[in-house]
């Protein structure tokens, strides 16, 4: 299951030092505008401590954690949604992805050029904003075009859904709002809406890039960020990404522990952030034990078994026949699955059983 995060904003805001982070690619990082030209594409691993303990009980031979892959996409302006500073093409590497990282300079350096002149995250996150309202505002009344005939005129169902999704969707965009602000009753709505791959309907999440010292408690910019989006279905986190790509290079994770000690973290931005990514794509993890391997696999929440059995092997899902299923907690707590099935822990579940997060799992089928 190949998912994409976009990292956005406008240059210079930290994008590339942040992307550099996370994936340990060498994504060029330099002040001046447009440094990032093609996306840059990483592999992420998602941290998970369950894979580490359950290694420690089944000893295998490997282990094999979940990934998402960012984008490191080149810095958006003023006027992108016309083509301004090759805007055309990083709107459509943007349409491409599944998510959206917005990155939000909340930091004051003299020596790295702001694009506008002064630091201002609202204003910077209103300016990429409108200019992705504008394109989708574009494509919806270009769609609109289409149907508006045929679902007055014709008596076509699936036109009169569209144009009236289109008619919400252009409310909300020609009064400032992003797509994402818009929910749907029906799931004959829900699916014209997402066949339109608009780009502020994407799930976003704001990254507050800052200085070492508000790298716990944030500042000033950052309240002004969270009151801004208070309204929209968005999370906000806090990172000081210089000082992350500080960390990263640190040889031992005790010495990475320690630097993070001192600040008064207990854990990495970068490692939250890929958490907050993974949970922004409404993921989830099951997992699968044993002797040769433990691993981690990804799934949609409320995806069934048979679709999770997919999700290893079309074959799987093809010949399913049923799942046996352990709680990770009973795994832990009864160290072998011996004793997991001798405590009457194991269940058998049919076609209908929506997979939670942690679930390990076996699956039995038949091509």
């Amino acid at each position: 299951m190949s998912l994409q995060c976009g990292i956005v904003g406008l240059p210079n805001v930290g994008k590339s030092t942040l992307f550099n982070c996370l994936s340990n690619a060498k994504a060029q990082s330099a002040n001046f505008p447009f440094c990032t030209i093609e996306p840059n594409v990483g592999v992420i691993t998602v941290p998970d401590e369950r894979l580490n303990r359950l290694a420690e009980l089944c000893h295998p031979e490997r282990v094999i954690p979940t990934t998402v892959e960012i984008v490191d996409i080149a810095g958006l302006v003023k006027g992108a949604s016309k083509g301004e500073g090759l805007g055309n093409k990083f709107l459509a590497n943007i349409r491409e992805t599944d998510a959206i990282i917005h990155v939000l300079r909340c930091f004051d350096d003299p020596n790295v050029v702001h694009v506008d002149g002064s630091v201002d995250p609202v204003r910077d996150r209103e300016i990429i904003d409108t200019e992705l309202q504008l394109k989708d505002l574009e494509t919806v009344e270009s769609r609109i075009a289409k149907v508006e005939k045929q679902a007055k005129t014709g008596g076509d169902k699936l036109a009169k859904i569209q144009l009236g999704v289109l008619e919400r969707y252009h409310e909300a965009l020609v009064s400032g709002r992003s797509a994402r602000t818009v929910t749907f009753e029906s799931a004959d709505e829900r699916q014209a809406a997402h066949d339109l791959f608009l780009l502020t309907a994407k799930p976003v999440m704001y990254v507050c890039n800052v200085d070492e010292s508000s790298a716990v408690n944030g500042n000033a910019y950052v309240d002004a960020v969270r009151a801004a989006v208070k309204d929209e279905d968005a999370e906000v986190l806090v990172l000081a990404a210089q000082t992350e790509a500080e960390i990263a290079e640190l040889d031992t994770y005790e010495e990475r522990q320690m630097f993070l000690e001192e600040l008064g973290l207990k854990e990495s931005g970068v490692s939250r952030l890929i958490k907050a990514a993974y949970a922004l794509l409404n993921l989830r993890t099951f997992l699968t034990a044993g002797s040769d391997e433990v691993r981690a696999w990804t799934f949609r929440e409320g995806m069934k078994a048979p679709q999770c059995a997919g999700v290893i092997h079309t074959d799987f899902e093809r010949g399913f026949i049923r799942a046996e299923v352990i709680k990770y907690q009973d795994y832990i707590d009864l160290k072998t699955e011996a004793a997991v099935r001798a405590a009457g822990k194991m269940s058998i579940e049919g076609k209908d059983y929506q997979v939670q997060d942690g679930d390990i799992m076996h699956f039995l089928f038949n091509v």
